[in-house]
């Protein structure tokens, strides 16, 4: 089976938007904890490959993964193709510096990891995000395949869920005992953490505004614009009535404000499909003002999915057909 594409951009249903948020969060929290007990520095690129057995797997992998994407490696002794594929992914954990910790579990002493993750044969390749699995590819593969498909988890990984990898001490020993240098925080580090705050506490009115804060002195800033459209989108819903929402939008084909509620209670719903659907349909039927305002809604939503999504293109391209 050769590297599946990542398409962690389409999770869009309110618990896993907020356990994005909360992953960022955590992160953070753990590197302020790690740092008050004098720790949280660089890490030694040793530090990148780590072995993981059933005992320590919550902690070395899913407690690491709120902070950094864990690639796991299941690999066997008498594999051959491990032997082929194990050394590449170690010298590519090195080289991506930090973005992502390899961990390798040897299947024949960890049979429980092994049926918890379902894995089929060996060698499997799989990593955790803000503690979800994700399949990546089984077999021995090509490594510019596998370079791909690291490049597009690190990219989600911070897009998505804020994880930006660990500090890499290049000069550390084995120990680690090398001083950490400290990096600086960012110009606007404190106004993104106020509006993660501000959706954890379910403010999303206060989140809103210090997305919009930062983009109105960094409007590229990508963060915040995906984190404005999720909170403008979980704002709207908020206060709806989804029994109502849904028999209105049931019975008002024709009414743009009951389909526009609709579309936005689908895609929190994780209905992503439907939301597109519904919105291109009611493109179809309308004109003037009532067709603009459908079609900004629908730019909206495909902000919080993800450009790269293919449902968002794929839709993009229906979206074209019902305008022309």
């Amino acid at each position: 089976m050769q590297p599946r594409n990542m398409s962690m951009s389409g999770v869009v249903d309110l618990a896993a938007v907020k356990a994005a948020q909360e992953a960022k969060s955590k992160a953070e929290q753990a590197r302020a904890e790690a740092a008050r007990q004098g720790g949280g520095g660089a890490v030694t690129p040793a530090s990148l490959v780590i072995d993981v057995d059933e005992a320590g797997f919550e902690r070395d992998v899913l407690q690491r993964s709120t902070e950094v994407p864990v690639v796991i490696d299941f690999w066997a002794e008498w594999c051959e193709p491990c032997k082929q594929l194990s050394p590449l992914l170690e010298r590519l954990a090195v080289e991506y510096n930090g973005r992502f910790v390899l961990a390798k579990i040897d299947v024949d002493a960890n049979q429980m990891l092994m049926q918890q993750f379902g894995v089929q044969g060996i060698p499997a390749v799989f990593a955790v995000v803000a503690g979800q699995a994700l399949p990546l590819f089984q077999g021995a593969a090509a490594e510019a395949q596998i370079r791909g498909t690291l490049d597009q988890l690190v990219q989600v990984a911070e897009q998505r869920f804020g994880l930006t990898g660990l500090t890499v001490d290049a000069d550390a020993g084995p120990d680690g005992s090398s001083a950490a240098q400290e990096v600086p925080a960012g110009p606007y580090d404190a106004l993104l953490e106020a509006a993660v705050q501000a959706l954890d506490a379910g403010d999303f009115g206060g989140a809103v505004q210090a997305y919009k804060n930062v983009l109105s002195d960094d409007p590229g800033n990508t963060e915040a614009k995906l984190g404005l459209a999720q909170a403008e989108l979980l704002q709207r819903v908020q206060g709806l009535d989804p029994q109502k929402v849904r028999h209105d939008a049931a019975e008002k084909p024709g009414d743009v404000a009951a389909q526009i509620a609709g579309a936005d209670l689908d895609l929190v719903g994780g209905h992503v499909e439907d939301a597109f659907g519904r919105l291109i349909d009611t493109v179809r039927r309308t004109a003037g003002d009532d067709r603009d305002a459908v079609r900004l809604r629908l730019l909206e939503l495909f902000e919080v999915v993800g450009a790269d999504d293919p449902r968002v293109v794929a839709a993009r391209r229906a979206l074209a057909r019902a305008l022309f």
